[in-house]
């Protein structure tokens, strides 16, 4: 059995070796009755492909790529076991990099990946990243690109995202329906999409409820942590600013904020009600739990691998790097952050 070749399968379905390959490399195009009876066959028969020999032939490595712009973050952690619960079943090793928000970094790790010439690069970017060179050369010496969740409109490859905007809208408008009127929303820097999407869905949701916009309730956080949440809170309260409601862009923003207004006796949510964006684990254990915006990230990371098959699949016929965005679902979690509560 272990000398059974493609040739021989193919004889024995009556199909040809090319859709014998490419269901054994899990091709999209072969119909669901076909791809099963020569699954079906192989396993009968004992058939294992030689994939070092396919790789070598395909100038293959089976070996995939994704940088991350942070460690020991749960969003890109559920990412990463979305990406791996996928690609082990198509036999794919995956190698992570992390950028730590460097551009610099972000470029080396690009070019010291392809170095290793891997197969594909899943990427998202780094809020300083504004040159996109390093992301053509994926593309120029041949490499699938995918981008996910922080991308670069303007480079033509499958992009994997969350509805930024609409998230945020839905997110905001559930402070005003809960009767706020002056939210607070701080947001992040002007780089990178995410962070225009989530003002931008702010905005529409004051416009929609006829709330008038307040540029001084607008706090920028160049980073998306908790001193940045402490001090955007700070510089409103020593502003004389009023607020009834905060929607930040990040969990941890909010969790600053949150702080600070305990320091100053500040009551949430009796005082302002606040949502934050992402749903991290920590957001279920603060006192008050935070209400926080569900990304689906191991459902990002599943539909990063898949997007890169399809694009392998159009690299194969010859075409052009695909530009599809896919926008996953987002769930707004209400917890006690953001509850009316009776005085």
């Amino acid at each position: 059995m272990e000398k059974l070749k493609l040739f021989d399968i193919a004889k024995a379905l009556g199909l040809s070796k090319t859709t014998i390959s490419k269901v054994l490399n899990n091709y999209s195009d072969v119909n669901q009755f076909t791809r099963i009876k020569v699954l079906n066959y192989v396993k009968k028969v004992g058939f294992q492909p030689n994939r070092q020999a396919s790789s070598l032939r395909k100038k293959e490595t089976k070996t995939i790529a994704v940088i991350l712009p942070e460690i020991n973050h749960d969003f890109y952690n559920s990412v990463q076991e979305g990406i791996l619960s996928v690609s082990q079943k198509n036999d794919y090793n995956l190698c992570v990099a992390i950028s730590n928000e460097s551009y610099e970094t972000e470029k080396k790790m690009v070019y010291q990946l392809l170095g290793r010439n891997v197969d594909a690069i899943f990427l998202s970017l780094c809020n300083e990243t504004k040159n996109f060179d390093h992301l053509k050369a994926i593309q120029e010496h041949g490499k699938v690109l995918v981008m996910f969740d922080k991308i670069e409109k303007t480079i033509n490859c499958p992009k994997i995202i969350v509805d930024d905007r609409k998230a945020s809208f839905l997110a905001t408008e559930h402070l005003i329906k809960n009767g706020c009127k002056k939210i607070l929303h701080f947001r992040g820097g002007f780089q990178p999409q995410i962070s225009i999407d989530r003002y931008l869905g702010y905005r529409d949701a004051l416009n929609k409820h006829g709330i008038p916009f307040d540029k001084e309730r607008v706090i920028v956080c160049e980073a998306a942590d908790e001193n940045s949440g402490f001090f955007a809170a700070k510089k409103v309260f020593e502003s004389a600013i009023k607020f009834d409601g905060l929607f930040a862009y990040t969990d941890y923003v909010a969790i600053g904020s949150i702080q600070f207004f305990k320091s100053k006796k500040i009551r949430v949510p009796k005082d302002v009600l606040v949502v934050g964006f992402s749903n991290w684990k920590i957001t279920r254990f603060t006192s008050p739990t935070i209400s926080s915006v569900d990304q689906s990230a191991f459902l990002m990371g599943e539909n990063i691998f898949k997007a890169f098959l399809e694009e392998k699949l159009l690299k194969s016929k010859g075409d052009p790097p695909g530009n599809k965005i896919f926008k996953l679902p987002t769930e707004l979690i209400v917890r006690e952050s953001s509850k009316i509560v009776s005085n």
